[in-house]
């Protein structure tokens, strides 16, 4: 679920509990900036901050920050001197903030899930002061250089920017009013378009549905377009081939997969989107069929060398995939590679 729309429900509900945020971490940790759970009065955990240790001192800390309604900051290190040590051994640390205080910034969790289901972008800042005082506020993307305060405007748009969420700590002799400050990304989910809804697109959209993208299948057959194929979500399109991926709204955020079930198609749907924006472009194919095509792409000026070298073909990290499940996986792992490892514009 949306984690902001998850908080504004919980909100709603008027039960205890607490937003829990990854705030830092320093070396090895089970989690990242900006992951978060709810953590209602008894215990109980909605998403994870981490698991093991860690997400067990945050539950039992959670409980006492619902019963005192006061936000707690918590460092936690995972040090533990060897495999039958009960503390947890990862070396790193982590920094979270627990808070109970959250219904006073209903508005700014709502504003960030309406933004994702627009797609829109934006940050989303989570300022704890001398770990006592909180405060959840949205920031739409085109207020960033709106913003004069700390930690200032440039620092926020490359946080957006990077899509990395970061803790900016001010400098102050006062530790009870020092601000800590979390600026988080909120970025729509990354949208695949996969053309060809066979066996591998089938199990394509499985693996990229439970990695967090927004799926639509395009297939020109109305056996392979059927929704009961695919996962709750996915959207499916009907239709020829090269028309429909020409008319696919494409972007940075947009990666195409083409996997249908004959090389002529996939020609027509390469051509359709290869001078397109899509951040990414991947095709199924043997060594042979891709030297061939991009040879025919070539000389008749379909595409520059340049342009057909772009694209992820064949498709897929090299793990040794020969099963349908297994190259589909390999599909997923590259899309995370491309989305993850790519320098910023």
């Amino acid at each position: 679920m949306n984690p902001f729309r998850q908080i504004a429900q919980f909100i709603d509900q008027v039960h205890p509990f607490v937003a829990a945020v990854v705030l830092r971490t320093d070396g090895s940790a089970p989690q990242k900036p900006g992951a978060r759970a709810v953590i209602d009065g008894n215990g109980r955990i909605y998403g994870t901050i981490g698991g093991g240790p860690v997400e067990a001192e945050a539950q039992r800390r959670a409980i006492e920050a619902c019963r005192s309604m006061r936000p707690i900051v918590f460092d936690f290190a995972m040090q533990g001197a060897g495999a039958e040590s009960p503390d947890a051994i990862c070396g790193g640390s982590m920094r979270i903030l627990l808070d109970p205080t959250t219904a006073k910034d209903r508005a700014a969790y709502a504003q960030a899930a309406e933004a994702l289901r627009r797609r829109e972008r934006g940050v989303l800042l989570a300022i704890a002061r001398g770990g006592a005082e909180t405060t959840a506020r949205w920031m739409p993307e085109n207020a960033i250089a709106l913003h004069a305060g700390f930690p200032g405007a440039e620092a926020i748009r490359s946080c957006l920017v990077r899509e990395a969420p970061q803790l900016f700590v001010e400098d102050s002799d006062d530790p009870r009013s020092r601000a800590e400050i979390l600026v988080e990304p909120v970025v729509p989910q990354p949208r695949l378009l996969i053309v060809g809804g066979g066996h591998v697109g089938q199990a394509l959209a499985r693996a990229a549905a439970f990695i967090g993208f927004n799926i639509t299948v395009l297939d020109d057959r109305p056996e392979f377009s059927d929704p009961a194929l695919f996962p709750d979500g996915v959207a499916t399109r009907c239709g020829d081939v090269a028309k429909e991926v020409a008319a696919f709204p494409m972007a940075r955020d947009i990666f195409v997969v083409i996997v249908t079930r004959a090389h002529q198609r996939d020609a027509e749907a390469l051509q359709a989107c290869i001078h397109s924006a899509a951040g990414y472009i991947g095709m199924i194919g043997s060594r042979r069929k891709v030297a061939l095509m991009r040879r025919d792409f070539v000389e008749s000026g379909r595409a520059t060398a340049e342009e057909f070298d772009r694209v992820h073909a064949p498709i897929g990290l090299e793990i040794g995939a020969l099963t349908v499940p297994e190259i589909a996986l390999s599909i997923a792992a590259e899309l995370i590679a491309v989305r993850r490892m790519r320098k910023p514009e």
